[in-house]
């Protein structure tokens, strides 16, 4: 493949301004800069140059000038805020100017935010799912039908990097529920999304590549002994009530028909989704040890110290190389389409 010019559009922690009210994580999602030269360092290490475009705002401004980046494709790694169309910001942007993207387009973006919507189409696509509703206010919490028996565990509808959970997240009364219902809404200006608590190990796994993508080996998340909510949840940037007292666990055991089941259904999701070119899809064990699907990420985080990060180790690879086969399945699957 000749040497490409590629964007990068993406939002660092100092992108966006912090407001009076923010919930501390507000800009949890949002990436270290270590994360950008990581990305710049894997398109090098492939033949390729990088551009730094930035923000969606910053594109939305350099389109509105009518200064279209010379790029030959974007690789885009933001995260917006506000809406659960936010992370459809900057592929509908470059869908306008008609430059082609890295990774899921707005449309799958947007679905696969929306966890409440993103459930209702897995399950209908026979993916096994907990039992959920949406609660739009304290109101509801009190007196609605709840869907399934106690615990409970409650999340914002709309976000992502285990945005908005805390200790408190698992509930055990109507009382709780109705608390954390109401300091979602609050906090995050969007419904709360409430589901069944499932107890067991929790599996993380990353899919790379196209018709059908490749699902690289399960990743067991510790879990805190006394909650039984995931380390990654509670602890790091934003998350104020984990500091101390967090018991890490890992109770589940990867054998290889359990793996290949989390497998299947990755790779389903991935596709019922139309997800392209990469994404990373959680699970965790219900009490007969059953796969249940939790969320889909199709744009995960690329971080030094994240999943693709602990890969490349268990591989004995490097970033750089983890990193670029995700580049060149999203490259690959452009030359395939023409474009």
């Amino acid at each position: 493949m000749p040497s490409l010019s590629i964007g990068l559009v993406y939002e660092t922690f100092e992108t966006y301004p912090v407001h009076p009210g923010d919930p501390p994580d507000a800009h949890v999602e949002y990436e270290p800069e270590s994360t950008i030269e990581a990305l710049e360092s894997a398109l090098s290490a492939l033949g390729h140059r990088a551009l730094r475009l930035g923000s969606p705002h910053a594109l939305l401004e350099a389109l509105g000038r009518g200064a279209r980046p010379a790029v030959d494709a974007v690789m885009n790694v933001a995260e917006g805020f506000g809406s659960r169309n936010r992370e459809a910001w900057a592929p509908v942007l470059l869908e306008m100017a008609g430059i082609p993207t890295l990774g899921s387009d707005a449309l799958t973006l947007s679905l696969s935010l929306d966890k409440a919507w993103t459930n209702r189409f897995l399950a209908a696509s026979g993916i096994p799912v907990a039992a959920q509703a949406v609660f739009p206010d304290e109101a509801s919490a009190r007196h609605a039908r709840l869907p399934a028996p106690f615990p409970l565990f409650v999340k914002p509808r709309w976000e992502g990097t285990a945005k908005g959970i805390r200790r408190s997240s698992k509930v055990k009364s109507r009382d709780e529920l109705a608390r954390e219902v109401a300091r979602v809404v609050a906090s995050y200006r969007q419904p709360a999304l409430v589901e069944a608590f499932v107890p067991g190990p929790e599996f993380t796994l990353t899919l790379v590549g196209n018709g059908p993508p490749v699902a690289w080996p399960a990743v067991q998340r510790a879990l805190d002994r006394d909650s039984g909510i995931g380390i990654h949840a509670l602890e790091g940037p934003g998350r104020t009530d984990a500091a101390t007292g967090l018991v890490p666990i890992t109770p589940g055991r990867l054998e290889p028909v359990l793996e290949a089941r989390l497998a299947e259904l990755a790779v389903r999701a991935f596709t019922a989704l139309e997800c392209r070119d990469f994404a990373r899809v959680d699970f965790r064990l219900d009490a007969a040890g059953e796969p249940v699907f939790l969320e889909i990420n199709p744009l995960p985080t690329f971080a030094t110290d994240g999943t693709f990060a602990i890969l490349a180790e268990l591989e004995g690879s490097t970033l750089d190389a983890m990193l670029g086969r995700c580049i060149q399945a999203g490259l690959e699957r452009i030359r395939g389409e023409g474009r």
